[in-house]
């Protein structure tokens, strides 16, 4: 049986306030512990993000399908995975943990609640690159989903990883998460001003891979059985 919308968005709240401890979370720890190296400070906040990512996307995928990601959901609602009418429950219960994730990750290192970062990140390039980072997971996940949905948590997991590197903004991909990191000084943080930038090239990012996809594989279920994970299975076929 189906969880319940309410079930679902417990899930979605709690596997996002978890990703946010973890990545909040680690990098003030990193970077406490890194001694001044930034490097060394980037890569432990690195790890544990991609590890926690698998480890939350397989405990909560099977509940709501662990999006986390608000341009996951919109992504998903747009081919169908999610009927749009609970697309607002899944967007506020996101964003509620992200907030809630940094609150708990603060709390954890004996810092203020909240308290507004002052973390400049702003230009093309950071721009350029919250596109691509976000078009890559959706890349991910859409090449992965339909065909090896077991994949998908490694291989978002994976991917995060490494586009932490490959990126010169750190691979936020997450609107929720952006949203939340602006309210750390810490590590993750970025400054406030520098969200809404962050969140429209993110959200292009998204409807980019999404339409990509559509296109390169033309023949898909009508309904995804996982994005990250389950909806109702079906055999019939939507052609281009």
């Amino acid at each position: 049986m189906k969880p319940s919308l309410l079930h679902r968005a417990v899930a979605e709240g709690l596997g996002t306030a978890l990703l946010l401890a973890t990545v909040v979370g680690s990098g003030i720890m990193g970077e406490t512990l890194a001694g001044g190296n930034v490097a060394i400070a980037l890569l432990a906040n690195t790890i544990a993000t991609g590890a926690g990512l698998v480890a939350l996307i397989l405990t909560f995928g099977p509940i709501s399908g662990a999006h986390f990601n608000p341009a996951v959901t919109v992504a998903d609602a747009t081919q169908g995975g999610l009927p749009w009418r609970e697309v607002p429950v899944y967007l506020v219960a996101q964003i509620v943990g992200a907030f809630g994730g940094v609150a708990v990750a603060h709390v954890m290192f004996e810092k203020p609640v909240f308290f507004a970062s002052t973390h400049v990140r702003s230009g093309t390039a950071q721009l350029v690159s919250e596109f691509v980072a976000t078009f890559g997971l959706l890349a991910v996940i859409w090449g992965c989903v339909r065909r090896r949905s077991a994949a998908v948590p490694f291989a978002v997991g994976a991917y995060i990883t490494a586009a932490y590197w490959f990126t010169s903004s750190t691979s936020f991909a997450n609107p929720a998460v952006t949203m939340a990191r602006a309210a750390t000084d810490t590590f993750a943080g970025i400054r406030p001003g520098d969200v809404p930038a962050f969140i429209v090239a993110q959200f292009l990012g998204a409807l980019a891979a999404t339409a990509t996809f559509r296109w390169l594989v033309p023949s898909l279920p009508a309904v995804a059985k996982t994005v990250v994970v389950p909806h109702e299975e079906s055999g019939e076929e939507i052609e281009a």
